[in-house]
C-alpha cells in the first residue's frame, strides 16, 4: 500500500516494495496530486502492472550495455548501432536516467541532428534510441517509450540514375583491369549487389548451366569496422539462382581460365576487394571522367548500387513479369501477389534472351552476337 508524506514544501508518495524495501515513487507540489498517485499505485499493484521506480533510475549509458548483452543483430547492423550511440545518442542523453528521458529530449535530438544529417540518417538514429527505450518498457523499468510516434520529415529523395546498355559498355571500356570491367558488366546484367559479386566464389558459378548461386551462409562479402568476411546475403530472399545470358557465361569462362583464385573477382593480390578501394580506383574515375584531361563524364554521381536500378529498369522495359524481376533481384512481392505468382522456365528464358539482345546492341562489329574479350580502352 502507498502513502503520502510531507517533505518540506512538497509531498512524496512512499510505498513498500514486495522485498520489504521502502522507496519513493514520486514527489508533488500539491497533496491532492500525491494522494491520487498513491491510489493509482494501489490499483497498479493489484493488477500487477506497477513499475518499480528504482528500475528506471539508471543512466541511459548504463542501460545500453544491458540492452546490448541480449539484443541480436548482424555484425554490420551492430556496427551501425554503435556508431549512432557513440556519435549522437550517448553524448546528449547518456547521463540522463531512463525515468528522466522525456519526449522533448528525443524531439530536440531529432531537430539537432536534422541540421547536419540527412532525414534518413536522423530516422535511423531515432529508431535505435526508440528500440533501446522500448526494451526498457518491456523490462518494466519505464511506463512508456518517449520516442513513440515521433515523426521525422522525410525530405525529398532524388531519383537515382540508371544507365543504358551503351553507357554501361562505356564505363566498362574505361577500366584499366579487364576484371573490373567484367565485374561491372556482370552487376548490370544480373542486378547483383556489390557484396554478392565481391564475395562470389567460383564454386557458386556454374558455367555448364550459366547460373550464379547466392549461398545462404557465405553469399556476400561484408566489411565491418575495417574487417572483411564472408557471410549471409542481405535477406533470406537474396538466396537465389541467377541465370546468365550467353555472352556473360562466355566472358566469365574466359576470365576464370586466366586466374586460379577462388574468388571470381579478386583484387590485384588475389584477395577480396574493398568497396572503397574499388570506387576510388575503378568506378568513380570511369563514371565521373576527368575534365582536365578532356574525358567527359558518363553518369556523374552514379553509384555502383545504381546498376541494380539499371537492371530493374531494363527488365521493366523488356516487359518481364514482376515476379520474375523480384526473384532475380532477391526481393519478395508483398501480399497476394507474392503468394500466387510463380516464376516459370519460360519467363527465365525470355528474361535472359532479352538481356542477350540488349548486349548485342552494344557490339556493332559483332552482329551475330559472338563475344569478344574485354580489353581496356586505349
Amino acid at each position: 500500500m502507498a502513502w503520502v508524506e510531507k517533505r518540506g514544501t512538497r509531498y512524496r508518495v512512499r510505498l513498500r516494495i514486495p522485498d520489504g524495501t521502502v522507496t519513493t515513487d514520486s514527489t508533488h507540489e500539491l497533496r491532492a496530486d500525491a494522494v491520487l498517485r498513491a491510489k493509482e499505485i494501489d490499483v497498479e499493484v493489484a493488477r500487477d502492472t506497477f513499475i518499480d521506480p528504482r528500475g528506471g533510475r539508471i543512466p541511459l549509458s548504463e542501460w545500453v550495455p544491458i540492452w546490448e548483452s541480449t539484443h541480436q543483430a548482424s555484425p554490420a547492423t551492430w556496427a551501425a548501432y554503435r556508431s549512432h550511440l557513440r556519435l549522437h545518442i550517448l553524448p546528449t542523453l547518456g547521463p540522463l536516467l531512463l525515468v528522466d528521458i522525456r519526449r522533448q529530449h528525443a524531439k530536440a535530438l531529432s531537430l539537432a541532428l536534422g541540421k547536419r544529417l540527412s532525414p534518413r540518417s536522423v530516422a535511423d538514429v531515432i529508431m535505435v534510441l526508440s528500440m533501446i527505450l522500448q526494451e526498457a518498457v518491456e523490462d518494466r523499468r519505464i511506463p512508456f517509450n518517449p520516442c513513440r510516434g515521433i515523426r521525422i520529415p522525410k525530405g525529398i529523395r532524388a531519383e537515382r540514375p540508371h544507365a543504358s546498355a551503351d553507357q554501361v559498355a562505356a564505363i566498362v571500356a574505361r577500366q584499366a583491369r579487364p576484371s573490373d570491367g567484367l565485374m561491372i558488366l556482370t552487376a548490370a546484367y544480373t542486378g547483383m549487389r556489390w557484396g554478392e559479386l565481391a564475395g562470389l566464389h567460383r564454386d557458386n558459378l556454374d558455367l555448364s548451366t550459366g547460373s550464379i548461386y547466392v549461398h545462404p551462409d557465405v553469399g556476400a562479402l561484408h566489411e565491418v569496422e575495417g574487417k572483411l568476411y564472408l557471410g549471409p546475403p542481405k535477406t533470406n530472399d537474396s538466396v537465389r539462382h541467377i541465370r546468365l545470358p550467353r555472352f556473360a557465361t562466355n566472358l566469365l569462362a574466359t576470365h576464370l581460365a586466366e586466374h586460379a583464385h577462388g574468388t571470381v573477382f579478386p583484387g590485384a593480390r588475389g584477395h577480396h576487394q574493398r568497396r572503397s578501394n574499388f570506387n576510388r580506383r575503378a568506378w568513380t574515375p570511369a563514371v565521373a571522367g576527368d575534365p582536365k584531361r578532356g574525358i567527359p563524364a558518363i553518369l556523374a554521381g552514379m553509384h555502383f548500387h545504381d546498376l541494380r536500378h539499371t537492371h530493374k529498369t531494363w527488365l521493366i522495359e523488356d516487359g518481364i513479369p514482376e515476379i520474375a524481376q523480384a526473384r532475380r533481384l532477391g526481393h519478395r512481392l508483398p501480399g497476394v501477389r507474392g503468394i500466387y505468382s510463380h516464376v516459370t522456365e519460360a519467363m527465365i528464358t525470355n528474361l535472359v534472351d532479352a538481356l542477350q539482345r540488349r548486349w548485342e546492341t552494344t557490339q556493332p562489329d559483332r552482329p551475330d552476337g559472338t563475344v569478344r574479350r574485354l580489353r581496356p580502352a586505349a
